[in-house]
């Protein structure tokens, strides 16, 4: 049986992204990608297109930078969901200056709800130095408590490091 809810971890370039998208397509299932970044600039824009061509076809692409809810609650127990990444979507409701302790607990939610099988990519921030700024704190601080609620709830969760994984929590399929 294929777990409900995988959350990899990993930090920026760690391989997370390309552990996930074969996790997906090994399932069978047709997949469904959730981007959660903005594009602001040409560097964000050139990531997201190398995203894009990574992946390959077969995927459906649902943008949702904000609100999750219409491409979780829209999905059926045939599909499989590649949300990539918490860490954007946290990102963005944290320098919308949005209530993140209402906004994770709206996220948690949809998780467990979400009828489709969903893959989280998130990144692991707190292996590093203390930030030397309140928001750059805030922000390690939050994506912490993200991330381990994510892991609790989570029925397999992978960390990715230089491309490897280590499986911390449940079996992968």
């Amino acid at each position: 049986m294929r777990p409900n809810l995988t959350l990899i971890l990993g930090g920026a370039a760690s391989g997370k992204s390309s552990f996930s998208e074969q996790l997906v397509v090994s399932s069978g299932k047709n997949r469904t990608y959730v981007a959660t970044s903005q594009v602001f600039d040409d560097e964000m824009r050139l990531k997201v297109e190398q995203h894009i061509a990574q992946r390959g076809t077969g995927w459906t692409t649902i943008e949702a930078p904000f609100d999750l809810s219409p491409a979780l609650n829209g999905m059926t127990r045939n599909q499989i969901c590649l949300l990539d990444c918490a860490t954007m979507w946290l990102t963005n409701h944290l320098l919308a200056e949005h209530d993140l302790k209402r906004e994770q607990t709206a996220f948690l939610d949809l998780l467990q709800n979400c009828p489709a099988e969903v893959v989280v990519v998130s990144n692991e921030v707190g292996q590093g130095i203390v930030p030397d700024n309140a928001l750059s704190r805030r922000f390690r601080e939050a994506q912490g408590r993200l991330n381990i609620a994510m892991a609790a709830q989570a029925d397999v969760v992978v960390q990715v490091t230089a491309g490897l994984p280590l499986v911390l929590k449940g079996q992968l399929p």
